[in-house]
């Protein structure tokens, strides 16, 4: 019986995250629509802001890859979008030709720092302790 109750919790705080996790990923959408971003878009953004702080440093494809939720295929639809929208470039290593780097443009550096604020403090409320799961 123990088992079956410690069961049921570990049960009922994976779906407390599962929750929150949702909640988040949707408030962010809508905070972030208005600028033609969504949450992961804007996962993709931050990590190259995070990856590369000068101008003109490129991150790899597969080091993004490592630090956001998205399947390769999807990962790279995204930042075909980004670049189309004119947020980011893309470029195929020179050593190694199956590399793909990407930078964030001036216009890309630019709309994260304008959003980055409006995302954390989405962060900020959904996560604060005590918010409300249910």
């Amino acid at each position: 019986m123990a088992a079956k109750t410690a069961g049921a919790g570990l049960e009922e705080r994976w779906r407390d995250i599962l929750s929150v996790h949702a909640r988040t990923m949707c408030e962010i959408d809508r905070v972030l629509h208005p600028y033609g971003l969504g949450a992961s878009d804007f996962e993709v953004l931050d990590v190259l802001a995070a990856e590369t702080p000068a101008h003109g440093d490129h991150c790899r494809v597969q080091n993004i890859a490592g630090r956001v939720h998205l399947s390769q295929s999807a990962l790279s639809r995204l930042i075909g979008r980004l670049e189309k929208d004119g947020l980011v470039l893309r470029s195929v290593c020179a050593e190694d030709r199956r590399g793909v780097y990407v930078a964030l443009t001036d216009k890309g550096r630019a709309l994260h720092g304008e959003v980055r604020p409006l995302q954390r403090d989405v962060l900020a409320r959904m996560l604060a302790e005590g918010a409300p799961t249910r």
